[in-house]
């Protein structure tokens, strides 16, 4: 991993360009990054479609980087993965591969992929290490953006054993944080859950109904210390398997719900439609590579929920989006 006849990749006078800069994660990179003495390309998308292989190429011919981090992905919760297939599993594989191919012809010395967890087969062994991929089907509800994944991790690999690139993978957990995307369709556990707890709370309503039993397990992690894993792997990781991102511990969805629940402030109570699916019962992620680069997360659970409800309410009416 990161011992001897690993190379080290120095940040210090690099270009380095973060791939879908203003979502979530991309926003938390440029914060990480903005003190190691880089130089940050970016680009929106309304100036370049990343499914477009031509204009791709072209934004890598003007610009050539010396790394890329790869954090531009079509996302979304269980409802959007379950009735939009077809687009995350589109999306993904052109923006994956644009990318990818695009680093490796423009000369990028380094690429970390940001995969998933998703891509996990549904019913793996606990904690899921990485030699676990492709040893089962992932959660038939995200299959279409799990399948892209996986093309996505075989097309690094592809390219680091068939042309040497320093290109590796990494699986994030669960993230949560500012800059979150709290759609009432498309949003993920944690905003979802702050969203309808906050508005219950301003209409006094009595009840807040959640999908599922609430006995499903969750490995949460602020994206702040994503994004602080992330650039030790990019500076230190140099492998042919991929590294799973996460914090080694988990949750049930009802003590989740719980605790934000108390952050909000509602005094209501919690209803769990049994009706709704659960998605994967338990999704705790093996971190012994990560810290074997001596790496540990930084922020508590609450602490971060607490912070992150805040940055909500204060940016509550552009980040619902509806």
């Amino acid at each position: 991993m990161s011992g001897a006849g690993s190379p080290r990749f120095d940040l210090a006078g690099k270009r380095i360009w973060v791939a879908g800069h203003k979502g979530m994660v991309g926003s938390a990179l440029m914060r990480r990054l903005a003190s190691e003495g880089c130089t940050l390309l970016t680009v929106g998308r309304d100036q370049l479609d990343l499914r477009c292989q031509a204009d791709v190429r072209a934004w890598f011919d003007a610009n050539r980087p010396d790394a890329v981090i790869l954090a531009a992905a079509k996302v979304g919760g269980i409802a959007a993965n379950a009735a939009y297939p077809a687009d995350f599993c589109f999306d993904n594989l052109a923006i994956q591969t644009n990318v990818i191919e695009g680093a490796w012809r423009a000369g990028a010395r380094k690429l970390v992929f940001l995969a998933s967890s998703a891509v996990y087969p549904q019913l793996a062994p606990q904690p899921m290490a990485e030699d676990l991929l492709l040893s089962g089907q992932p959660d038939p509800n995200h299959e279409g953006y799990a399948l892209a994944k996986l093309a996505g991790i075989a097309l690094v690999r592809g390219y680091r054993r068939q042309h040497g690139a320093d290109f590796v993978t990494v699986l994030p957990t669960n993230l949560y944080g500012p800059g979150d995307n709290y759609h009432a369709t498309s949003s993920h556990v944690v905003p979802a859950m702050l969203r309808k707890f906050h508005e219950a709370k301003l209409s006094a309503a009595e009840t807040v109904t959640l999908w599922g039993t609430g006995t499903p397990m969750r490995e949460l992690m602020h994206v702040d210390d994503m994004a602080d894993a992330c650039v030790r792997v990019l500076v230190a990781y140099s492998e042919l398997s991929p590294i799973n991102i996460g914090v080694g511990s988990d949750l049930t969805i009802r003590d989740l719900a719980e605790t934000i629940r108390a952050i909000v402030g509602y005094d209501g109570r919690i209803v769990f439609d049994t009706s709704k699916p659960d998605g994967v019962p338990k999704k705790l992620l093996d971190t012994s590579r990560l810290q074997a680069l001596g790496w540990r997360p930084r922020i508590d659970l609450k602490a971060g929920l607490r912070a992150t409800y805040d940055w909500y309410v204060r940016h509550a009416a552009e980040a619902r989006g509806s």
